[in-house]
């Protein structure tokens, strides 16, 4: 048996770390391609080599864009790679343009889709992510969910439940796999002078409150005040700090 994985963008590279380590166990030849859309050593690289995933098999190198830019960009590189592959199904994770770029290229070439994280809504059509995990959905085959509420949201938009399957959050099972890894390995407390439980991690990524500026003010403002009890650490994507900046939030 053959598998084709999309990867694309970070949630993915993770969640691929716990799905590849069973397959690689069981009679399936999985074949990863990298779309590119994240691609520099911060964002993509770095969980190659932490998370022990093996090295894509082929990169389309997509990089930034608009949606439009980079999802039709990613159907037609994806396209070409099902075509020359021929799969016995297409793995697609999560909700990125990566995912919604390889759902309709394998529907139209009658490719079996299995959807990871499929069923999850925020019910937000404003949120690009909504739209992508909506569309996948309803163009897969198999519709692995982490929830109840995930099948719940699937039966009511109209999806056979023969199609559903319960098999729960792959994340959850990265987190289980590297937790003593981590403990093991990792400085950061150490680097930034922390103890374990006496901070808060804190991400600020989700577009509707990144490019918003004045959502962006507050949210900054409340993790100020919470800071003046309780240490808060704060990782951020260049494209968010220069908000910031802009905003002057942020020197």
């Amino acid at each position: 048996m053959k598998c084709l994985t999309i990867i694309g963008a970070r949630p993915q590279f993770i969640k691929a770390s716990a799905v590849s380590r069973v397959l690689s166990g069981i009679d399936y030849r999985e074949i990863f391609l990298h779309t590119g859309q994240h691609y520099d050593q911060g964002m993509s690289e770095i969980f190659f080599t932490e998370l022990e995933i093996k090295k894509p098999d082929d990169n389309l190198g997509i990089g930034s864009g608009t949606h439009g830019q980079q999802t039709g960009k990613m159907i037609d590189g994806i396209e070409e790679m099902l075509i020359k592959e021929q799969p016995n199904i297409f793995v697609v994770y999560g909700d990125t343009n990566s995912t919604l770029a390889s759902a309709i290229a394998a529907a139209k070439l009658h490719i079996p889709i299995a959807h990871i994280e499929a069923g999850l809504r925020s019910l937000n059509r404003q949120m690009p992510e909504e739209i992508n995990r909506v569309l996948t959905d309803h163009a897969s085959d198999i519709l692995l969910i982490p929830t109840k509420l995930a099948s719940a949201n699937l039966i009511g938009e109209g999806i056979n439940q023969t199609q559903i399957f319960e098999v729960g959050d792959v994340m959850y099972n990265v987190a289980l796999a590297f937790a003593q890894k981590a403990d093991q390995k990792s400085t950061i407390l150490n680097d930034l002078k922390l103890q374990s439980n006496e901070f808060i991690l804190a991400t600020i990524h989700r577009a509707e409150n990144a490019d918003d500026s004045k959502r962006l003010e507050y949210i900054f403002n409340a993790l100020c005040k919470i800071s003046e009890k309780t240490e808060i650490i704060l990782p951020l994507h260049p494209r968010r700090k220069k908000a910031l900046q802009s905003c002057g939030l942020l020197k």
